[in-house]
């Protein structure tokens, strides 16, 4: 398991850990590029929680995170590994603070495997306590994900 740490948007008092779960399908071929992002309830980009796939040559391809993130590498230094092989699954922690929940933000995945399509959004969940521990289908790579508070 990997642990993210800092993650806690400025400003915020309390803060709690968050298991991200997301297993893949099994789909073949090379391991999947995943990037794991918070939006406010506008939609709007607002922190990088996790980047599975260490090259970043190959960000680019996860377009709404990118856009959103500008790739810059202050937005997901610390917070990469690997990337997630077909039926394998990812597990995270990370730190968000407590204001976050419930409060319109979304836990937003983006994929793409190397000769596959990508598929930004692949994943999006609203933060709530009546979302935690529920799994999700996702629309290409990601078979289920869900998040535990």
């Amino acid at each position: 398991m990997c642990v993210a740490s800092a993650l806690v948007i400025p400003g915020f008092a309390y803060a709690r850990p968050v298991t991200l779960n997301a297993q893949l399908q099994n789909y073949g071929g090379n391991g999947a590029y995943l990037a794991v992002y918070l939006t406010d309830a506008a939609g709007k980009y607002k922190k990088t929680l996790w980047v599975a796939g260490k090259k970043s040559k190959y960000y680019k391809h996860l377009s709404a995170w990118a856009r959103g993130s500008g790739l810059n590498a202050r937005e997901f230094d610390g917070v990469t590994g690997a990337s997630v092989g077909s039926g394998k699954a990812l597990k995270v922690s990370v730190e968000l603070a407590d204001v976050l929940i419930d409060a319109g933000y979304e836990i937003r995945i983006d994929s793409a495997v190397e000769d596959g399509r990508d598929n930004p959004a692949e994943v999006r969940v609203p933060l709530t306590k009546q979302g935690s521990g529920k799994a999700i289908k996702g629309r290409g790579y990601i078979g289920t994900f869900s998040y535990d508070l």
